[in-house]
C-alpha cells in the first residue's frame, strides 16, 4: 500500500514538472544555429547569454528575459513574417546588411523611432539574424 502510494505521488509530481515545462519554456522562434537570450531591463545593461542546445531548457533557469534572438544560413523573409503576422515598419540598409524593423506577434517591444518595433531582422553575409525586440550589441 505505502508502495502503490509513493508511486502515485512520483507519477503526479513527473506530470506536474512536465506541464510546467511545457508552458512556461516556449521560445520567441525557432532555433537557428544558437540562441541568444537578452536579460536584464534594457538593452543598455542586459546580459547577453547564448546556447547552442536546447534554448527552451535555458530559458527556463533565467530571470528577467528582455529578448531574444537566433540566427540562420538563410531565411525567407516573407514566409517567416507570415509565420509571425509581421509588417516591416522601415529597413536601413549599412555597407555590409540590410536591417528590418518589424511588428509582429512576438512577446516583446521597444519604442523606435517613435513606432512600437519588436522583431529585427538583420541580413548580413555571415546569414540572417532575428530578434524580439532587437538585436542588443553587435551583430
Amino acid at each position: 500500500m505505502r508502495a502503490i502510494r509513493l508511486c502515485a505521488i512520483l507519477i503526479t509530481a513527473a506530470l506536474v514538472c512536465a506541464a510546467a515545462l511545457g508552458l512556461s519554456t516556449r521560445t520567441a522562434f525557432e532555433c537557428g544555429g544558437s540562441y541568444t537570450f537578452y536579460v536584464g531591463s534594457a538593452s543598455s545593461n542586459c546580459r547577453i547569454v547564448t546556447v547552442n542546445g536546447n534554448a527552451a531548457l535555458t530559458k527556463l533557469t533565467l530571470k528577467d528575459v528582455c529578448g531574444e534572438a537566433t540566427t540562420f544560413a538563410t531565411l525567407d523573409i516573407a514566409r517567416f513574417l507570415d509565420s509571425v503576422n509581421g509588417e516591416i515598419i522601415f529597413e536601413e540598409r549599412l555597407s555590409d546588411s540590410v536591417n528590418y524593423y518589424c511588428a509582429a506577434e512576438l512577446p516583446y517591444s521597444v519604442n523606435l523611432y517613435g513606432r512600437e518595433i519588436n522583431l529585427h531582422i538583420c541580413v548580413g553575409g555571415s546569414g540572417v539574424t532575428v530578434a524580439s525586440p532587437i538585436i542588443f550589441g553587435g551583430y
